[in-house]
């Protein structure tokens, strides 16, 4: 067990409107919406915590397990600024590892970011999903 972070593309058109809890439940909406692994994260606390911070202020209100966020150009931004500033911070958890961050989450989360912005310049939608 532990947290399991994942980035994500889909149709525009399937999340249109949405920015929190977006999330195809069968295999024809997933087939529908055009699903597309784009990052995967281990342990990643920090980032997990940036990421609920985020929910919140789409106005996701439920605990921070198995919900979604849309990120939009302005919140890759936000991230990637914060990434190089050092500015992510530990969040504690029971499944959510310790407080070290390591170079390989920091290059995943940048290549995740580039990933994003190219989904969103292709019209598709950019998500960020975890399970703990």
């Amino acid at each position: 067990m532990g947290l399991d972070m994942y980035g994500y593309t889909m149709s525009a058109e399937f999340a249109a409107g949405r920015q929190t809890d977006v999330m195809p439940t069968t295999e024809e909406e997933r087939e529908k919406a055009q699903l597309t692994d784009i990052a995967y994260w281990r342990k990643f606390n920090h980032l997990h915590g940036w990421m609920e911070n985020l929910y919140r202020e789409k106005g996701g209100v439920e605990v921070f397990n198995c919900r979604t966020v849309r990120l939009e150009l302005d919140d890759l931004e936000r991230l990637e600024q914060a990434l190089e500033n050092n500015e992510l911070e530990h969040t504690p958890g029971f499944f959510f590892g310790g407080e070290e961050i390591y170079p390989e989450d920091i290059e995943e989360t940048k290549k995740f970011i580039a990933a994003a912005r190219e989904a969103l310049a292709n019209g598709l939608a950019v998500f960020y999903d975890s399970w703990w």
